[in-house]
């Protein structure tokens, strides 16, 4: 890492204000990569046609958020250039994503999502690249001075999701991932359950590509009495889980089910029968609201217009929304900027480092990455927004089972040791 970024210099903080439209008011922003004239060039990549978790909307999203800039205006008459990569679920593939990214002098990675932290983090802080919205699977993304989150990724999720549970399971059984990322994700859902009083859950580890789930299924149901719950992380693989543990006996499991988003999403239940889904009732965490909340009608009027037969995007998935909301915190951001300033990927950095208290129209809380924004978590010091939604599945939707966000920061704070 250079020098300049342990320093982290700091200057005087600029807010940024909210417009109401996304490119309305956009004033000229000289500079960048390339000359003057060039477009502004970014990257954002994803895992396609891999046998574990895949993202391909992301890519999709990012396309189509190109495209409506550009058919607007561009970023104050520069026009916007995406490069997307497939990362392959690959610590190799994800390096040669971040040269891809360096070679044409890309000034941010936007609205990503990578297994691979480690590796990614280390080649972009190489290349002094900053990452703007990432997923937030990892605890790189979290580590990194170059990265700039628009949620609380998963150790939120898990977090809220250990005390949405507690408060109507007796017994928990928590499914997750049998890798290294998934090894940190019984301690934030544990702390979750333990803030309500609840004891810990059962960790049952599984294969995150595995075609068929029946031994962990059994040991999960356990004695399948109504009042315990089994709660199921494992990315696009969670439904391949749900639908071993259906066919565990002649009669649907007692138990009640629970995951985050991201795991389990409206597309899942619609898949599995809608109002007569075995997810009816389950409990699900999510960072944002559900997608049948009127704060999304801008990405879906993008969406419709832009890329309406792309079958990539689903509005509902969070990988999409991630997307959304990280292009759309890189434009107003951008926009802020003094317009004598070179947009390149230090000065970007350095206007993220300033913003505070930038409104992402309710998506999110209000976002900022200044000293004052962040939490600093042990390991966790780029955490910011530690709020997340909690919703059910009533009637085959997807909705809010309680108003408004929660706020899970004291939580996080005792699984990281802050307290």
């Amino acid at each position: 890492m250079t020098e300049r970024r342990m320093r982290r210099v700091r200057h005087a903080v600029v807010p940024l204000v909210a417009t109401s439209a996304l490119l309305s008011g956009c004033g000229v922003l000289p500079g960048g990569s390339g000359d003057s004239q060039g477009p502004v060039v970014v990257m954002t990549w994803a895992p396609v046609d891999t046998k574990a978790t895949n993202m391909p909307g992301m890519i999709a999203m990012a396309q189509a958020f190109e495209r409506y800039v550009n058919d607007n205006g561009g970023l104050g008459g520069r026009k916007l250039k995406v490069l997307t990569c497939n990362e392959r679920n690959d610590s190799v593939a994800v390096a040669k994503c971040v040269q891809q990214a360096a070679d044409a002098h890309a000034v941010a990675v936007v609205g990503s999502y990578s297994e691979q932290g480690r590796s990614f983090t280390t080649a972009l802080e190489s290349n002094d690249i900053p990452y703007i919205g990432g997923y937030g699977i990892t605890q790189d993304e979290f580590l990194s001075p170059l990265s700039y989150p628009v949620n609380g990724g998963v150790p939120a999720l898990l977090a809220g999701s250990g005390a949405q549970l507690a408060a109507a399971c007796k017994k928990v059984a928590f499914v997750r991932p049998d890798t290294i990322t998934g090894d940190q994700f019984p301690n934030f859902l544990n702390h979750g359950l333990k803030s309500m009083g609840h004891n810990p859950a059962r960790d049952l580890r599984a294969q995150d590509d595995a075609t068929e789930y029946t031994g962990v299924a059994e040991q999960a149901v356990g004695d399948n009495k109504a009042s315990n719950c089994v709660s199921a992380v494992l990315g696009d693989h969670t439904s391949t889980f749900f639908d071993s543990l259906r066919r565990l006996g002649d009669k649907p499991p007692k138990v009640r089910l629970s995951s985050v988003i991201g795991s389990v999403q409206q597309s899942l239940v619609n898949a599995t029968g809608g109002a007569n889904s075995p997810l009816e009732n389950a409990l699900v965490t999510d960072w944002y609201p559900p997608a049948s909340d009127p704060k999304w009608a801008e990405m879906k009027s993008v969406i419709d217009k832009y890329a309406f037969s792309d079958d990539r995007i689903d509005v509902a998935d969070p990988g999409v929304q991630t997307t959304w909301i990280a292009y759309s915190v890189f434009a107003k951001v951008l926009r802020a900027m003094d317009k004598n300033t070179k947009v390149t990927a230090t000065t970007v950095e350095k206007a993220f480092d300033h913003t505070t208290a930038l409104s992402t129209g309710g998506l999110t809380p209000d976002l900022g990455w200044t000293d004052t924004d962040l939490l600093n978590l042990p390991d966790h010091s780029r955490l910011g927004d530690a709020k997340v939604t909690y919703q059910v599945v009533r009637n085959g939707q997807l909705v809010q089972q309680t108003g408004g966000f929660v706020d899970v920061t004291r939580t996080l704070q005792e699984a990281t040791g802050a307290l």
